[in-house]
């Protein structure tokens, strides 16, 4: 999508997203903008954050676009005599690799929390624990408003011999009841004889299972190859809603989750020249449960630094049925 951020001293900011579908044979162009604008006030223990979204839909298959507005974030927070930072309201929350817990921040709708986070900076470890209900602007299946969903969670993070770790553990409730089963996430990166390592291993509230293993090598200052494992469970469909992962290519800007049994292999290389950054990366999915399931994806980015305060990013993507184009341009003041 085409992202623009200008930002006015610390206290204000807007955002703005636009991505166009091309899916087909080029016969059908959408383009859906977001626009965000949000402002903090504040002092050396307080603060208050306000922003709200505006969304637009163009498409040359419809007679008229579409203008949705709604309240984005709505919080205030405090430090508490220096043992911890409480923060209250609506919230966008991501924590570890987002496959548990993100904003969908290509969304029309992006994913937030009403309630309330503690922070505790701990010597060992950045911890926080909250309690929130998700609101993803509708209601399931059954007619439940999302907000009934209810969740507990606890996200600790911190430095160990040179590895990063993160664990994010997530209950929840659903009028008033609760679930069997809890969400857990833990996730692990670290670097070993030049490469980046990273592991991710998250099982959902119905305990299917998704883990990822990432290799990134820099083969010198200005050229970079990397690759990544994605494997499903054969018991059932993973899935959290309203995450970064929840949807596909159209929704989320990447290939979302897949079914019980997948397999996501993805490599690529990258490449930075005097201010431009050159990328491409293949997909190929496949499942061993299904063995007529065997598509593959193209993805190629192009970037290019303005100047210290600016950058345009070009990326494409086509996996033979959906086509999709993002441009974005980062403006700093």
């Amino acid at each position: 999508g085409l992202m623009t951020t200008v930002t006015f001293a610390q206290d204000w900011g807007v955002d703005s997203r636009t991505r166009i579908d091309m899916s087909g044979d080029n016969d059908k162009m959408v383009t859906n903008q977001r626009a965000t604008l949000g402002a903090t006030w504040g002092g050396s223990d307080w603060g208050i954050h306000l922003s709200s979204d505006v969304n637009y839909m163009l498409s040359n298959q419809a007679a008229t676009g579409e203008i949705t507005m709604n309240i984005f974030e709505a919080y205030a927070s405090t430090d508490v005599m220096g043992y911890a930072n409480v923060t209250a309201g609506r919230q966008a929350l991501n924590y570890g690799s987002g496959a548990l817990i993100s904003s969908n921040d290509w969304g029309t709708n992006r994913t937030t929390w009403d309630g309330f986070k503690i922070g505790l900076d701990l010597d060992m470890a950045d911890v926080t624990v909250g309690y929130a209900s998700n609101n993803m602007g509708g209601a399931d299946s059954n007619g439940v408003a999302d907000g009934s969903n209810g969740n507990m969670y606890l996200n600790a993070g911190g430095e160990f011999s040179g590895w990063n770790v993160n664990l994010v553990y997530m209950t929840t409730t659903t009028d008033g009841e609760s679930g069997d089963n809890a969400a857990t996430g833990i996730d692990i990166s670290g670097e070993v004889m030049g490469a980046g390592i990273s592991a991710s291993m998250n099982s959902d509230f119905d305990e299917n299972e998704m883990r990822v293993i990432g290799l990134t090598y820099a083969v010198n200052d200005d050229m970079g190859v990397h690759a990544s494992q994605t494997v499903y469970g054969e018991d059932g469909d993973f899935n959290m809603a309203g995450t970064n992962m929840d949807g596909s290519w159209m929704t989320t800007g990447n290939i979302g989750y897949l079914g019980a049994g997948a397999e996501l292999l993805s490599y690529g290389i990258t490449y930075k020249m005097s201010g431009i950054s050159l990328g491409a990366t293949m997909h190929n999915v496949t499942n061993s449960m299904d063995e007529a399931v065997d598509t593959d994806a193209t993805e190629i980015s192009l970037g290019y630094s303005l100047n210290d305060n600016a950058g345009l990013h070009l990326s494409m993507v086509d996996d033979n049925e959906v086509k999709y184009m993002w441009l974005t341009l980062n403006v700093g003041l």
